[in-house]
């Protein structure tokens, strides 16, 4: 059976011109993204792995890193995304059994020249979603994926098809790369674990009662009257500080607290969750000076990751 052509949307489509956002130059809007996320190859360039003509976009959202995972459900899976199909004079069959499935091998992303383009499943693409493209996953399906260097771990979910290339397992998206840290490398060294209907409610269930945990632990209102004469517990020492990212609840910003502290041992000062107003912020820190501060950050760039804000308390 030919592969339609809703299937190779996503790996067909033309790129849309990037447009810098109202009052900024295309230089300018480089020059932010340099400042902020991983220097990367130039598309077609040979090196890394996301497609030729491709790359980031011109003006990414700021806290990239504060987008949490998919959050992984059971879904009815789509009858035309999963039919057999060719590419390239190769059959695939997607895989519609619960069966599990456990892949090493080279992942690579792709970006701005398919954002908003139709995936096939039919969504539209969004590079700063956490999705990804699977050759056999069914559509759609979740799975857990880490990098074999650094350790770094998502969850995303599989809405579309690809890579069509014998070297490469997975494709992720934009953000999905950025948080595992092989962004600025174009591709990396990967692990694909398929999560299945009892992976899903094992998920949720620890979920719920992480959920339910933070409310019990959650301290009482303090009355309006007292609020002025009790010191913010909340509040971090004075010094300088990283800020990961903020969230507007607090289970996401303890699980991403959890997530950061296991993947940056020994790189990063102790992580604390800091609630201000309705967000929940997270910084590492205290840092003695500037300096020592702006050598944690430049390490995790270095690594991938993006440039954390640097602020003093």
């Amino acid at each position: 059976m030919l592969l339609s052509a809703s299937l190779l949307w996503g790996c067909s489509s033309l790129p849309k011109t990037a447009v810098p956002a109202s009052g900024q130059s295309g230089t300018a809007v480089k020059q932010q993204h340099t400042a902020r996320y991983p220097a990367l190859p130039a598309a077609g360039s040979g090196r890394g792995g996301y497609y030729k003509d491709d790359g980031p976009g011109a003006n990414p959202p700021d806290d990239l890193l504060a987008i949490p995972d998919a959050d992984p459900k059971v879904e009815p899976y789509s009858t035309r995304a999963n039919r057999p199909y060719v590419v390239f004079g190769q059959t695939y069959t997607p895989i519609i059994e619960e069966v599990p499935l456990r892949q090493r091998g080279i992942g690579s992303w792709y970006g701005q020249k398919f954002h908003g383009q139709k995936t096939s499943s039919g969504e539209l693409y969004d590079m700063y979603q956490m999705t990804a493209a699977h050759p056999t996953l069914p559509i759609p399906s979740y799975a857990r994926v880490t990098n074999q260097v650094n350790g770094n771990q998502v969850i995303v979910r599989i809405n579309d098809r690809g890579p069509f290339h014998s070297s490469r397992i997975i494709d992720l998206s934009y953000v999905a790369a950025l948080k595992l840290g092989y962004l600025g490398k174009g591709s990396g060294e990967l692990e694909v674990e398929r999560l299945l209907p009892a992976d899903i409610a094992r998920i949720q269930s620890e979920k719920q009662s992480e959920t339910q945990l933070l409310a019990k632990t959650r301290p009482s209102p303090i009355p309006v009257a007292m609020a002025a004469a009790v010191p913010d517990v909340n509040r971090a020492d004075n010094g300088f500080y990283l800020q990961l990212g903020a969230y507007g609840q607090a289970y996401n910003a303890h699980s991403m607290r959890s997530q950061l502290t296991k993947n940056w041992a020994g790189t990063l000062q102790p992580i604390e969750v800091v609630q201000t107003g309705a967000l929940y912020r997270l910084y590492s820190g205290p840092y003695m000076n500037r300096t020592e501060a702006q050598e944690a950050a430049q390490k995790m760039q270095s690594s991938g990751a993006a440039m954390p804000f640097i602020v003093q308390r």
